[in-house]
């Protein structure tokens, strides 16, 4: 069985941020990197943040099946493979998957004992506050992500949870209450409660 537990949200929600106070809570977590498309940004590190490969690499592995998901994000690909799965998600560990809601649904069909969490910003005025806070956002990327968030708070309704992300602390309990839960559905082989 693959412990899977799945946060998206649109950008500026705080998704990423509460999933990184959740691994530092939890050593039973282990993290789904990712495949992209996209260049490199600074400070990121191939491998680590995600495995960073051309078009034509991504292709070839659409081709010969080997994402468990993937989708087209902001005019670049993104992709989780079923080894990244398979390798992280069995035994004492519980995967964290940070996907968008085309991939929740995909994963959420595929393995259906996972738990989805969708983070929602208290408002898309505050989204977009959040948005222009951030360095480098371009005008064209600034609107097209308002466009894209306003799409996946529509359709996130089939999510297991849906955290409004108003105050980080309050996020950051529910999350962990959320994932307690979760967690406390697994048993190890020797009958060990998941650490």
């Amino acid at each position: 069985m693959n412990n899977i537990f799945v946060v998206s949200g649109p950008s500026g929600s705080g998704k990423s941020t509460l999933i990184k106070m959740l691994r530092n809570e939890f050593e039973c977590t282990s993290f789904s990197v990712s495949y992209t498309t996209r260049k490199m940004r600074e400070g990121e590190i191939d491998k680590r943040d995600y495995y960073f490969i051309s078009k034509e690499k991504f292709f070839k592995m659409i081709e010969k099946e080997l994402f468990a998901e993937w989708a087209k994000v902001h005019n670049e690909f993104y992709g989780t493979s079923i080894y990244e799965i398979d390798r992280k998600s069995k035994g004492d560990k519980i995967l964290i998957l940070d996907i968008d809601v085309q991939g929740g649904k995909i994963i959420k069909n595929k393995f259906p004992s996972s738990c989805l969490v969708f983070i929602k910003p208290p408002s898309i005025d505050e989204l977009k506050k959040r948005l222009l806070k951030r360095e480098k956002v371009l005008s064209l990327d600034y609107k097209q992500r308002i466009v894209i968030a306003e799409e996946e708070m529509k359709k996130s309704s089939f999510y297991d949870k849906v955290i409004i992300n108003d105050d980080l602390t309050d996020s950051f309990n529910e999350l962990k209450d959320i994932f307690q839960d979760y967690k406390s559905r697994f048993v190890l082989a020797e009958g060990e409660k998941i650490n």
